[in-house]
């Protein structure tokens, strides 16, 4: 897989394969960024959570695109290996990464008070965490004043009516077997 844009572009990562992983596809990634892009997004200013980041193919992308910081959340020691490794392959400082290994919602609830501008879910398909997810964000407030939350589920995923009276929906877009929402945490007056 290559990196779409930025200081890394062109540049290969590895990706993993077995049940529930599917990396981000191109076509998919290079319309998530151009959504997010159009919502006027920093990238100088943005710290951003990837939970179940997998190889971590969306945080190294917000990280070429200059993000200010990425935490990548991921358990499976596979994907924990790959991911380092992506990084170290293209000599990102740790000073603009950090891991979490676990379970991503144990460590949501437990992590400390912080909020991300930029919060990517990509869960494995099937596995119905994305709700939980999302609703720890939102209770626990770890989410920036106008920040953004772009999740990436099954294309027939079903969305409750209300998710969140915090959170507008901007976009719901389908990509082949890809389903992309994205929220923006509501202004608080």
């Amino acid at each position: 897989m290559r990196i779409i844009a930025g200081a890394f572009r062109g540049r290969s990562i590895k990706t993993m394969t077995g049940p529930g992983y599917r990396p981000s596809m191109g076509k998919v990634r290079e319309s998530v960024f151009s959504m997010l892009e159009a919502q006027g997004i920093d990238w100088t200013q943005t710290r951003v959570a990837d939970i179940f980041a997998g190889s971590g193919a969306l945080g190294i992308e917000a990280l070429s695109r200059g993000a200010l910081s990425v935490v990548f959340f991921e358990k499976a020691p596979q994907a924990v290996t790959i991911l380092r490794e992506n990084i170290q392959s293209l000599g990102v400082s740790s000073s603009y990464w950090s891991l979490l290994k676990g379970n991503a919602l144990r460590l949501l609830h437990d992590a400390p008070d912080f909020s991300w501008d930029l919060v990517f879910i990509d869960p494995p398909y099937g596995e119905d965490l994305f709700l939980p997810a999302l609703k720890l964000l939102v209770e626990k407030d770890q989410l920036a004043p106008k920040g953004l939350i772009c999740v990436e589920v099954e294309a027939n995923f079903i969305l409750p009516k209300v998710v969140s009276s915090q959170l507008t929906l901007l976009r719901d877009r389908i990509y082949g077997q890809t389903r992309i929402y994205l929220w923006q945490k509501n202004s608080s007056e």
